[in-house]
């Protein structure tokens, strides 16, 4: 087995693309120390500048009513529930001056898929926004969001992802993708966009030259190989995008928060993700996006300490301070960080903190 192990760290350090097999392999039977140093040893072949990027952005959600009903999410609200809203112009101006005053200029747009909501309405809120704050970046919506409206208005992915182009979408996340596997999505999430309508939104994305990131959630019903099998089909549609197009920029995996949702209360499903398996997960994250620049610690999920040693397994981003996160923090989540915290962790791990924009470029950090 030893002589195996060598032949696959070899051949990561190459960065080669292993197989699914191979990294299925690794994720198991590597020695922790040594899969991280492995990670370590890529991180610094595609960040040799021992820098560690962070962000200042904004979520906002849209609205909570979705028809999705994933049974991950404690967040979202049927559409006739009392509680349901739509957030108002009035509240995103409010909502942006305390962004901009903290020396971000980005939001993070997402919601829920509300039954009524068509793309005529995401393309005004979008218009307007940029009317009221012409440099705010729009960070907004993602591919269960833009199946949901295509299958609303009966058009293509292409056509409202140009629209909201035109409109002033800057760059779209990668939510939704949980785990890319039919099983596990009809399992999980059974109405929400399916494994090949996420990567055909994304392959669309890169056509049009927009920025966009992956991401993983992982630690419910997936098996391992799911997991690997996620990561080769993120790489495969990295390595088909356009060679002009950015693609994916960063990947973020995090563990399920499992607090009273409907996989806890009803299938007992608890996250079991240890620290070591979260940092395993990072490394071997890095080892098969081999053409991925940038891995993201998830420190929201696994707190500081955890997403600080994934820093030496392979990750070289901290993400954003995530001023007002909803979704994951109803779920479990209660880590916080402002700049200054975000800045003093990455120092104490070894690196030099540097805020960023969407784009992965370098900005200096002043409050506005």
């Amino acid at each position: 087995m030893k002589e195996l192990l060598e032949d696959l760290y070899k051949k990561a350090l190459n960065k080669e693309s292993l197989t699914i097999d191979e990294g299925l392999f690794l994720y198991e039977k590597a020695p922790l120390q040594e899969l991280v140093f492995v990670g370590n040893e890529l991180r610094k072949k595609y960040k040799p500048d021992n820098v560690v990027t962070w962000q200042i952005d904004r979520n906002v959600n849209i609205t909570n009513s979705c028809v999705s009903q994933c049974r991950f999410c404690n967040f979202y609200k049927k559409p006739n529930d009392k509680d349901v809203y739509i957030t108002t112009l009035e509240q995103y101006k409010e909502k942006i001056e305390e962004l901009l005053s903290l020396g971000g200029n980005q939001l993070l747009l997402q919601g829920g898929l509300h039954p009524k909501l068509k793309l005529d309405f995401y393309t005004k809120l979008f218009r307007d926004l940029k009317k009221m704050y012409p440099n705010i970046k729009l960070h907004a919506l993602g591919p269960p969001e833009i199946v949901h409206i295509a299958r609303l208005d009966k058009i293509s992915y292409k056509e409202v992802l140009t629209s909201l182009i035109e409109a002033g979408l800057d760059s779209l996340p990668g939510a939704g993708a949980e785990i890319l596997c039919d099983r596990v999505r009809q399992s999980i999430s059974p109405i929400k966009a399916n494994t090949q309508q996420w990567l055909d939104v994304m392959h669309q994305a890169h056509n049009l030259g927009l920025v966009t990131s992956a991401t993983m959630m992982f630690g419910h019903i997936e098996t391992k190989r799911e997991r690997i099998k996620h990561l080769a089909e993120i790489r495969k549609t990295q390595a088909q995008k356009p060679k002009s197009a950015p693609g994916f920029l960063a990947f973020i995996p995090w563990p399920f928060q499992d607090s009273n949702t409907v996989l806890q209360r009803e299938f007992e499903i608890h996250n079991r993700v240890s620290a070591e398996e979260y940092i395993r997960t990072i490394a071997i994250s890095r080892i098969m996006l081999n053409n991925i620049a940038n891995i993201q610690a998830s420190w929201l999920t696994v707190g500081k300490d955890t997403a600080q040693l994934c820093l030496h397994a392979g990750a070289n981003d901290f993400g954003s301070i995530m001023i007002e996160e909803n979704v994951v923090s109803a779920a479990g989540a209660s880590y916080k960080f402002d700049a200054q915290g975000i800045q003093n962790a990455i120092s104490e791990a070894g690196f030099k903190p540097q805020l960023r924009n969407q784009n992965y470029e370098y900005i200096d950090y002043k409050l506005s």
